[in-house]
């Protein structure tokens, strides 16, 4: 499984962008994804995730109503829609996945933990100047 995030760039504070995350190797299976990031001198720190079939979606509180994660499974994607952006979004994104039953219901603490994923991207520069 290969996961590679693309998307990031210079932006101005109130700008957008979208990231991408291509996925190889994901077929017949099903996958939690998500988003995490790691700001200058931070944490990495969890961002959004989506369940296998993108009927749940979980976003941090501080990114909710700006970000939004979703997965197009057919094409073997995943984005994250980032608008009014703030110069603290500034980080490395990683788009993550992980292998899930399709037959259990996760609480959103099963999306969290960025040590629960077996597969990671390399991620991709955001930088928000203000």
């Amino acid at each position: 499984v290969q996961l590679q995030a693309s998307g990031g760039g210079l932006v101005q504070a109130g700008d957008s962008l979208r990231l991408s995350c291509a996925a190889c190797g994901l077929t017949g299976g099903t996958y939690s994804m998500a988003w995490f990031r790691r700001g200058p001198g931070k944490e990495r720190e969890f961002v959004a995730a989506i369940s296998w079939n993108g009927r749940s979606t979980y976003h941090l509180d501080s990114v909710k109503g700006r970000f939004t994660i979703s997965r197009d499974n057919a094409k073997n994607m995943m984005y994250l829609q980032m608008i009014s952006l703030k110069s603290e979004d500034t980080a490395v994104y990683y788009c993550a996945a992980k292998s899930s039953d399709a037959r259990a219901v996760y609480s959103s603490s099963h999306y969290y933990s960025g040590k629960s994923y077996d597969y990671w991207g390399q991620g991709t520069q955001v930088t928000v100047s203000s």
